[in-house]
């Protein structure tokens, strides 16, 4: 799994002229799965953004987590984080899980996300032609690959 983690002041996901998703304080997650990736993957990537100290203390210092600034959470399928640009100018995405083995992942990711954080997560709706507005926090941009766990 890949993931961009934007720390946001407010993000919100549209469909069809139709706001589904909408949060103030928090992180925007956009998530691109793989065939190989499992249970163990969504587990400890979960837990890393459940953690991940980005958010500022009292001090101006990132030192906080999302849980201790109680903010919330859009995670929104993002299978071009998997293109490769190898060879020429369009990119293959070949390494992108198909949709019979990326919706369970991306769905059980949720589950795992919101157990960790004691709360629902808001999401976009999975291979929809989504229109995606932020407004970066920072800015802050953090990349996660689970199979480099890094």
């Amino acid at each position: 799994m890949k993931a961009v983690i934007q720390r946001v002041s407010k993000a919100c996901v549209t469909i069809n002229a139709k706001q589904v998703a909408n949060i103030n304080k928090g992180l925007l997650v956009l998530l691109g799965i793989i065939e190989d990736d499992t249970q163990e993957d969504i587990s400890w990537l979960s837990n890393k953004i459940a953690n991940l100290r980005i958010f500022n203390d009292k001090n101006g210092v990132m030192n906080q987590s999302l849980q201790e600034v109680d903010g919330e959470v859009i995670v929104v399928s993002q299978f071009t984080l998997h293109a490769s640009t190898k060879k020429g100018n369009r990119p293959s995405y070949i390494k992108a899980a198909k949709p019979d083995t990326a919706i369970p992942i991306y769905e059980n990711f949720v589950k795992q996300l919101e157990s960790d954080l004691g709360k629902s997560v808001q999401t976009g709706e999975f291979g929809a032609d989504m229109k995606v507005e932020l407004l970066n926090d920072g800015p802050v941009t953090i990349i996660i690959d689970t199979k480099n766990k890094e």
